[in-house]
């Protein structure tokens, strides 16, 4: 009988370890299209014992496991490039879990007031710019906010009214993708889904413990 549970015991700690190794013996890509932020979305994954390859060639944004679409930058120039080398029919077909951030989650829907651009269209939502309502209100929102009415499984664990860091002078209105909401000026999306796209406004790899969790979710359970 003590030999059972001393087994059992030793099973507990090994099964959780034995599982998570596989799932980081997944393929991750990083999306590279000259984004700021891609370093550190790197290092964020780095820290979660993540190796992942930063790339544009299309074939391995394919053959990933996962893939980050990340993006601090302006709509126009991105969504130029990004025709440019192919990548907007890549992203649109990828079957796999993707996640953008930023500039990436506005990239994935129709239509941006930044430069009248046209975007991926993953999500039929509109880029707006933030309109100051007050003498208080700044654009660019900057800083840290809370997260509400959290709907997606990449939010698991999360609590309402966490705290996540936002960089951004556009925003996408509540709609029937959103899976969070922040308030800032007005209510908009702070994450969003469809499908296997995931996305978020805010920067993860910047937002602490709880985008520590946002990840973990995406790399490992989704």
């Amino acid at each position: 009988m003590h030999l059972i549970w001393i087994v059992q015991i030793i099973l507990l700690f090994l099964l959780p370890n034995f599982k998570t190794k596989q799932k980081r013996g997944m393929k991750t890509v990083i999306i590279d299209y000259n984004a700021g932020n891609i370093r550190s979305v790197e290092n964020a994954c780095h820290r979660l014992d993540v190796e992942p390859v930063i790339t544009a060639d299309p074939q391995l944004i394919r053959e990933a496991d996962k893939v980050i679409f990340p993006g601090v930058g302006e709509a126009a120039t991105t969504m130029s490039f990004l025709r440019e080398h192919g990548l907007d029919q890549v992203i649109c077909s990828l079957k796999q879990p993707v996640l953008g951030i930023c500039l990436g989650m506005q990239l994935m829907c129709r239509h941006s007031e930044e430069g009248d651009t046209e975007c991926l269209g993953i999500f039929d939502a509109e880029v707006k710019r933030f309109v100051n309502q007050r003498h208080e209100d700044k654009v660019p929102h900057m800083g840290w906010n809370t997260l509400y009415n959290l709907k997606s499984t990449l939010l698991a664990g999360v609590p309402e009214n966490a705290y996540v860091y936002f960089v951004h002078s556009y925003y996408v209105p509540v709609g029937g993708y959103t899976a969070a909401t922040t308030d800032y000026i007005q209510p908009f999306s702070a994450a969003m889904q469809q499908d296997n796209f995931y996305a978020t406004q805010f920067h993860p790899e910047k937002s602490g413990a709880v985008g520590e969790q946002i990840l973990k979710n995406f790399l490992f359970e989704i």
